[in-house]
Order: C-alpha cells, then sequence, then structure tokens
C-alpha cells in the first residue's frame, strides 16, 4: 500500500483520534466530577521516641511547619501520638496512643501551639473547595487525585 504525501491513512488516523477524545473526556470529567474522597482525614503521626530525641539536643522536625487541607477532600485534621509522652496541639492533650480528629468548615490560615515543633507552632491552612472547571483540574493534577483518588508515587 502507496501512502501519499500529507495523508495519514484511517487504519492509523482512527486509534489517534479515539485516543485524544478518551484523554479530552477525562480531562473533562476531571474538571467538572464532583471531589469525592475515600476518607476526608489527612492523617499525621509523632513518632514513638519524638520528646526524648528532642531533650537530646535533636533538632527535629516531626510535622511540617504548614499542613494545606482543602475544604470537601482532605478536611479533616487526624493527629497520632505514638510518642511515650502527652503531646499538646492547641487547647488538646494528646495522651500517648490517642488520636485527635479536628474538621474544618471554613477556608482560611489556623495558627495552633504544637509541642511536636522544636518552634512550638503550626500553622493549618485550609483551602476553599476548587470550583468546577480548570480550577478543579489544576487541583487534581497537583494533589494526585485525578481518578477520584489519590494515587501513590
Amino acid at each position: 500500500m502507496r501512502i501519499r504525501a500529507g495523508r495519514l491513512p484511517l487504519y492509523l488516523l482512527a486509534p489517534l483520534l479515539l485516543a485524544a477524545g478518551a484523554f479530552a473526556g477525562l480531562a473533562a470529567w476531571a474538571a467538572y466530577a464532583p471531589i469525592a474522597p475515600a476518607s476526608r482525614d489527612q492523617p499525621f503521626e509523632i513518632p514513638k521516641g519524638t520528646w526524648a530525641r528532642r531533650m537530646a539536643g535533636e533538632k527535629i522536625e516531626i510535622l511540617p511547619s504548614e499542613i494545606h487541607l482543602t475544604l470537601g477532600a482532605n478536611d479533616v485534621l487526624l493527629l497520632r501520638n505514638l510518642d511515650d509522652v502527652p503531646q499538646i496541639f492547641g487547647p488538646v492533650l494528646i495522651m500517648p496512643g490517642q488520636s485527635f480528629r479536628l474538621p474544618f468548615e471554613r477556608a482560611g490560615e489556623n495558627q495552633f501551639a504544637c509541642t511536636a515543633h522544636a518552634s512550638g507552632q503550626m500553622s493549618v491552612i485550609v483551602a476553599p473547595t476548587p470550583a468546577a472547571g480548570w480550577a478543579r483540574l489544576k487541583w487534581r493534577i497537583e494533589n494526585r487525585h485525578l481518578l477520584g483518588h489519590a494515587w501513590i508515587n
């Protein structure tokens, strides 16, 4: 079979068009589908031995200084204290082996006292639910949440 210059045969063009259509459909779905995570918890753990390591002079940061959450997606902060001593987060004392869940209902920046940090402070920044369209598509890509659930590296 001879292929004329500038023309692609139908048997080669059809799969390319199908792939392009599937990609466009996935992008449209990701931009407009509601965000429905399996869990709205964003878990963080304070490992066993954190307090002892800090008292021994280690400058360790167990938790990030800023935690970023998104309303409607991961808007519940879940702290697990696996250490041997109580930890303070805001006005709450988290005993060894206990967990503390803090749901957020409004976007904004929140400051908390936190004994798991060397600085004694932690910020929780809650972003609004991404609007449908480009903002939601960008959020799904940035948060690796493209197919309705986060995927792992």
